[in-house]
């Protein structure tokens, strides 16, 4: 199953909806059957027991009329808004789902399709995206949450509300991990806006979902949550609401409302092989974007707890083994050294029951409490090691990458007209021994504008090797000194290197 986000290009065509003449013919074939085999009371019945009675009426569907929607969205729909796109992106940072719109000039069936999948439009030049979502205001003054990949690499972002109004807006901040991103809308507010839930939905129960599918704008649908808990692979914090209600391209970003008129959820992707909706959609849930939007709304990043431990689910195998009665909790594979985890003397082997006093269903449950809470939170875990059960209190702390971010100078943020923020590889878990790791990006910055990716490391800086930020500031100063427009950077990525050109007349 592949999940796909639901910002929309502006090429998009709109299909028409189809007959649903199969369906209503398949009810018919429903109740046929259901009066074949005695559901429903004959012309005899008299001949019926007050026991048959009774079942009758408990299987027979209930004749109360679904309530009308119309007044919950009136109240609701002035507070949802489209959400508009313009980004330029290096041709090796187009994404997937671009590419999967035909964006390949080769032709998708053409001999150098693999070739271009592999390798993307490394050496292409930048180009153009115009991009569609949704968003919701959360405050009168004019904060809009949407999704990260709908805002991805914008360098402008207009939204347009209910009433036909444009506004320009900016992106406040980005959190790849859960796919939320904040604008703030340029105005003189006391715009209309609504509140995240504060109770988890019900599956069965009824939802409204808003937002601006295939450009049209102003649309709404409704179903029910299908599921909940959902992985759908598409980051550490999988935990999604899974719903029924029609979601389709541009609806990305949109809010998902209970009954009440309670973001429930933010509409992020569909599982569709054609593309449109096929009545599987996913949202991430309000307490996750909630938390989000907070952070972003204080500081313009988020800031995850990180104890430094490697974990897997306990399967009922595991769980036979140790002594559990149930198959839950999760086993720690490995204790990174140095780490807040081995500092407190958790081992590998032992098994998270609990944090806080709070049940440990899974592996990803744990991932998620821990990274709920700041840096320098002290966590009670419960734990099994050799059959006995016992408590161990750990610290958080930040993760490797955001505390290297946090601990930088001024001096050490490189350029900041560059867009990037950056750290010694050596000190960033995972990024290896040579370079300057980029821990942050700038969605409005140069760096961002030619693709480059927290994550990605940089080698050469106009020809010469850095290994600390300050190397990288001292080679973009000689390079202006000499006149020049654009430094060269050497940019490892994965197992790949590619060269790319920064501006030094940029605005970050």
């Amino acid at each position: 199953m592949t999940p796909s986000n639901q910002s929309e290009s502006t090429s998009s065509s709109v299909s028409r909806s189809r007959s649903r003449r199969g369906a209503l013919v398949g009810v018919g074939m429903l109740a046929i059957a259901g009066a074949a085999f005695g559901l429903y009371p004959s012309s005899h019945s008299s001949l019926m027991t007050s026991t048959s009675v009774a079942a009758a009426e408990a299987i027979a569907p209930s004749t109360t009329a679904i309530p009308s929607f119309a007044n919950l969205v009136d109240q609701l729909k002035p507070a949802v808004v489209s959400v508009f796109v313009d980004a330029e992106v290096s041709g090796a940072s187009v994404p997937l789902a671009q590419e999967e719109r035909g964006e390949n000039p080769f032709g998708q069936d053409s001999p150098f399709e693999f070739f271009f999948r592999q390798f993307g439009r490394q050496g292409m030049p930048a180009q153009r995206v115009h991009a569609q979502g949704s968003g919701f205001f959360i405050s009168a003054d004019g904060y809009v949450v949407t999704n990260n990949h709908v805002v991805d690499h914008a360098k402008r972002v207009q939204i347009k509300t209910v009433d036909g109004k444009t506004l320009d807006a900016k992106v406040v901040g980005t959190d790849s991990k859960t796919d939320v991103a904040l604008l703030k809308v340029s105005g003189p507010g006391g715009f209309p806006f609504v509140k995240f839930a504060t109770s988890a939905p019900r599956v069965g129960d009824w939802v409204l979902a808003m937002g601006n599918p295939y450009g049209l704008g102003g649309t709404v649908t409704a179903g029910i949550v299908s599921a909940s808990g959902r992985d759908i692979g598409s980051g550490p914090y999988n935990d999604f609401l899974q719903i029924d209600a029609p979601i389709n391209k541009g609806n990305s970003g949109g809010p998902t409302f209970n009954m009440q008129g309670e973001v429930i959820g933010i509409n992020t992707a569909i599982y569709s092989p054609s593309g449109g909706s096929v009545g599987i959609a996913f949202d991430i849930p309000a307490d996750t974007a909630r938390n989000v939007a907070d952070q972003l709304m204080k500081k313009g990043s988020v800031s995850r707890g990180w104890v430094g431990i490697m974990v897997q689910p306990v399967t009922a195998e595991i769980a036979d083994s140790l002594g559990l009665k149930e198959a839950k909790g999760a086993l720690i594979d490995d204790v990174q050294q140095g780490g807040p985890a081995a500092k407190a003397g958790l081992k590998s082997g032992d098994v998270v029951l609990s944090v806080d006093g709070g049940e440990i269903k899974d592996s990803r449950d744990l991932a998620r409490r821990i990274a709920q809470v700041g840096p320098g939170k002290k966590l009670t875990l419960q734990v099994r090691r050799g059959g006995a059960d016992q408590s161990i209190a750990v610290t958080a702390a930040a993760f490797p990458d955001e505390q290297a971010k946090a601990e930088q100078s001024p001096a050490g943020r490189s350029d900041t007209k560059l867009g990037l923020t950056v750290a010694p590889a050596s000190e960033v878990e995972g990024a290896g021994s040579q370079g300057v790791v980029i821990v942050a990006v700038d969605p409005n910055g140069a760096a961002a504008e030619k693709g480059l990716q927290q994550g990605d490391v940089i080698l050469d800086v106009g020809g010469k090797a850095v290994s600390a930020p300050t190397d990288i500031a001292t080679a973009v100063s000689e390079a202006r000194k000499a006149g020049k427009h654009a430094v060269l950077l050497r940019i490892k990525s994965a197992d790949n290197s590619r060269y790319v050109a920064l501006p030094l007349n940029a605005q970050g």
